[in-house]
């Protein structure tokens, strides 16, 4: 079976094309199958008793990062960020990193996670330190648009599931230190969650910058490539730049602005100056 499928394209047509793309079909269904009825078998033995094995929150939100994982890595979505439109492209990766990992992150139940990492609970530890995940996942993350490995993932089917393997793994690594949920591996302070988070934003905009600016076209490969609803390749390029920046920003913002009001809620919740309420007599 193929990783990915390519084909060669000469027209618009072709591009809409409907291709199957049976390797994530399936890795979704297991990942499904596995979370919604493996995870409560396995829970009659490693779940805490009298803990609820997998909450209703929770199987939405992991249901949420196989819908998001699969809508961007199939037909039609994947197809035109292969063969057409760098855009797509973009955000196929923004949602393998933003949106994907975070979710599956919230949604796993913390004995479960924990039962899955054991084996790699030492090189864990390790690879979620803060900067080190930080520097991982950014390193990664500018390596994949640099032009050459952009040409090979739209060209090379292996490289291309190795490039999106490596993303995914490394964005994993930058959510843990706000989402992971085990106790081994503790989460970072709410406040230090933001630093965390602000800091990450920062190194996306390098590339983001000239993609946005450039005024020739920095992915050749996509030149020849047929041109969906008549996009240029420097608009292509300069709207992906906006993905990028704009895009992940505000998803990240969003993120930092929710962390706030949770632990300013909490604050207020559990504040011992917060004076109590005393019953008005009569």
């Amino acid at each position: 079976m193929k990783l990915l499928a390519h084909v060669e394209v000469g027209d618009t047509s072709e591009v809409l094309a409907f291709h199957p793309h049976w390797d994530v079909y399936l890795l979704i269904a297991a990942l499904a199958v596995g979370f919604y009825f493996g995870a409560p078998r396995l829970a009659a033995r490693y779940a805490p008793q009298g803990e609820e094995a997998v909450t209703g929150r929770q199987k939405w939100l992991f249901g949420a990062g196989l819908l998001a994982w699969v809508v961007v890595s199939t037909w039609p979505f994947h197809d035109i960020a292969e063969k057409s439109l760098f855009t797509f492209h973009m955000i196929e990766h923004m949602t393998l990193a933003w949106v994907v990992p975070p979710l599956l992150l919230m949604g796993s139940p913390w004995w479960l996670t924990r039962l899955l990492v054991r084996p790699i609970m030492a090189p864990l530890r390790f690879l979620t330190k803060p900067l080190i995940a930080l520097i991982i996942f950014n390193a990664v993350l500018a390596a994949i648009h640099v032009p050459r490995a952009v040409e090979l993932m739209v060209t090379n089917d292996v490289f291309h599931f190795a490039a999106h393997f490596a993303l995914m793994a490394t964005a994993f690594l930058l959510w843990w230190p706000v989402l992971g949920p085990i106790p081994e591996l503790p989460k970072l302070t709410a406040m230090g969650s933001i630093g965390y988070l602000f800091a990450n934003g920062l190194v996306p905009t390098i590339p983001a910058s000239f993609l946005t600016f450039a005024s020739d076209s920095v992915y050749p490969v996509y030149d020849g490539f047929p041109r969906l609803w008549g996009l240029d390749v420097i608009t292509d390029q300069t709207i992906a730049g906006l993905v990028m920046k704009i895009g992940g920003g505000l998803l990240l913002w969003g993120v930092m602005i929710t962390i706030y009001f949770r632990w300013w809620q909490d604050e207020q919740r559990y504040s011992p100056s917060r004076p109590e309420r005393v019953p008005t007599p009569g």
